[in-house]
């Protein structure tokens, strides 16, 4: 069975470039393709980005809902909360 990749992609700036070192470090396989003024984070089966992670970066508080200030696009089921976004696809 071949798993399908989840994806995210956010516009280049500063605070982006943030949040993609938090997903790097909570997401081993993730890869990161530097494009055109967008970063797109792709991965196998699953993608998390954890505030806990993202405010270690940033040196300040982040709320998951700022993530889409910066989204371009998304592949993936979303699942949110308070504490984190993650991409899945369902399985059956």
């Amino acid at each position: 069975m071949t798993v399908s990749k989840v994806y995210l992609a956010l516009q280049d700036n500063d605070t982006s470039r943030y949040i993609v070192e938090a997903v790097e470090q909570d997401n081993p396989d993730v890869v990161v393709i530097y494009q055109p003024a967008m970063i797109r984070m792709e991965c196998e089966g699953q993608l998390v980005v954890k505030k806990a992670t993202v405010e270690e970066k940033l040196g300040q508080s982040w709320d998951v809902q700022e993530l889409h200030l910066n989204l371009v696009t998304i592949g993936g089921n979303v699942d949110e909360d308070d504490e984190q976004l993650t991409l899945s696809w369902n399985r059956s």
